[in-house]
């Protein structure tokens, strides 16, 4: 059998997607979304609301009650018995804290009870912390000292202690409710947490995932001594074992089988995070294909050849789960900026788009800093963006202008802060709501001097994790997979169209905004 299953755990919904990689068609595919299917956890958005000091948790339990109605539903799509290979993804950072219950409990679930009514008992702490919190500053900047510092803390874990990150929220944990810290017997992600509900067996950590926790060390993909002292006491006996995202981890468990008809001996590939996940499902595992994602932020991820930090500690390396490692940062001024500028001058998408073609390139000097809000790449608390050039456009007076320079300054400023991922960019491969405007593609293509496509791949978290498993287990390889289920949009690549140094003084000038204003 050809059929392969992959799960996307997200922030808000539970997917799946089956692909049969022989005919390389998607056969079936499901999605079950928190708030709406199960309002009585109150996570309207997929997180507990109303927390406080920056505190943003979910209860794991709805994770499981989700994952149940989705195979559910996707029983009555699929008949199961033919999946042959299964893996997945989750949302990156989220922590799941289990007693010492847990490690047997795993093994045996009982087919006729629901996996919440079992998994509960085995809770060490009842909710998890998930990438939005934003509550352990003070952690992060003790677990950086103890370490001797930003630079250090992120050429060890490939990034600088980050709020959100798991080691600091491990931290928090300790230091807030030290007796519940101690009954903790293991601390999962989101990820290996489902994978080993999957399998019946403690799963470990891929590389992947494990690499956005402040506890990994980058180079030798091993839990780092020193982290793990800095954060808390006893931390690496209540860590899963780290493993590559190669590794297949276990079988469906006879749980599923029971209930949902799997056949037995399916094999599951590890899971790991929905950017490495998506990655894969991109395309782009290899050197040479990066993906920008334009969203509320826009995130630029790429496989890289070598293993290196950001010295500016405003990127993040996590392992890549085909091979390797990947570099992501986000640009916190994405959509919402380009927005603000259409948004001040009464524009619709309309005339911002018909701007481009009534300015030019390079936008006769008029730059622009686009950060309407504190900006993360690079780290600067600016609430108006700056601009440089003539008085009527210093003064907000002419839309087109400030349209073009708010787009050019967005990717001027993006090309600089990724040079440290020391990348051979062969094709950008542009996903994400505003990708579809030609005019701000082009922009892209001719600011970073490369092809440009737009892909006709949804769901490419659960995609990811589906080619994954169909390498590991079904004998496929992940670069014909990606000629099948990655295809790119015929009618949309778009070349540069000027020439390099139409830029090159913009470049120069935008870097020197930057560090007049750090």
């Amino acid at each position: 059998m050809s059929y392969s299953l992959g799960l996307d755990a997200s922030t808000q919904s539970i997917s799946a997607i089956i692909i049969d990689v022989e005919v390389g068609e998607v056969v079936a595919e499901g999605s079950v979304n928190f708030g709406e299917r199960l309002p009585h956890y109150k996570a309207p958005s997929g997180f507990i609301a109303g927390g406080e000091g920056g505190e943003v948790h979910s209860d794991p339990l709805m994770w499981l009650d989700a994952l149940e109605i989705l195979l559910e539903e996707l029983s009555g799509k699929f008949d199961l018995s033919k999946v042959s290979a299964v893996s997945g993804a989750g949302q990156q950072h989220g922590s799941v804290y289990l007693n010492e219950k847990w490690l047997a409990g795993v093994r045996n679930f009982d087919s006729n009870r629901s996996l919440s009514e079992q998994v509960k008992p085995l809770l060490a702490r009842k909710t998890s912390p998930i990438w939005m919190d934003s509550s352990t500053s003070a952690e992060c900047r003790e677990i950086a000292e103890a370490v001797d510092g930003d630079e250090v803390m992120c050429a060890k874990s490939g990034s600088v202690a980050i709020e959100r990150f798991t080691g600091p929220q491990i931290r928090k944990f300790y230091q807030c409710n030290p007796s519940a810290y101690d009954e903790t017997a293991r601390i999962h992600l989101v990820s290996s947490f489902l994978c080993s509900v999957l399998t019946g067996r403690d799963a470990a950590i891929d590389t992947g995932d494990g690499a956005g926790m402040n506890l990994l060390n980058i180079q030798s993909w091993e839990w780092d001594d020193e982290l793990l002292d800095a954060t808390a006491p006893d931390l690496l006996e209540k860590l899963p074992e780290v493993k590559f995202g190669e590794s297949v981890e276990g079988e469906v468990s006879d749980y599923f089988i029971q209930r949902y008809g799997f056949s037995e001996g399916v094999e599951v590939t590890i899971f790991t995070g929905d950017n490495p996940s998506s990655l894969v499902g991109m395309g782009a595992s290899e050197p040479g294909k990066v993906v920008i994602s334009l969203g509320t932020s826009d995130t630029f991820f790429a496989a890289m050849k070598d293993v290196v930090s950001d010295p500016d500690g405003c990127g993040h390396v996590f392992g890549n789960p085909v091979a390797g490692s990947m570099s992501l940062q986000c640009f916190a001024n994405g959509s919402l900026a380009r927005e603000a500028v259409k948004d001040r001058f009464g524009y619709g998408w309309d005339e911002f788009t018909k701007a481009f073609s009534v300015t030019e390139c390079g936008n006769g000097g008029n730059l622009m800093l686009p950060f309407f809000s504190p900006e993360t790449s690079p780290r600067l608390d600016l609430a108006e963006p700056i601009l440089e050039g003539s008085k009527a456009f210093e003064a907000w007076e002419n839309a087109d202008v400030a349209v073009r320079a708010c787009v050019e300054g967005q990717f001027l400023n993006m090309k600089q802060r990724v040079k440290w991922m020391g990348l051979s960019t062969d094709v950008i491969y542009l996903t994400g709501g505003a990708s579809k405007n030609d005019a701000i593609a082009q922009v892209v293509s001719n600011i970073f001097q490369t092809r440009v496509e737009r892909l006709t791949v949804s769901s490419s978290v659960a995609l990811g994790a589906a080619m994954r498993a169909a390498s590991n287990s079904l004998g496929k390889v992940i670069a014909d997979l990606e000629k099948v289920f990655c295809l790119p949009d015929e009618n949309g690549k778009i070349h540069p169209n000027v020439s390099e140094s139409v830029y090159a003084e913009s470049a120069r000038r935008i870097n020197e905004l930057i560090s007049k204003n750090s």
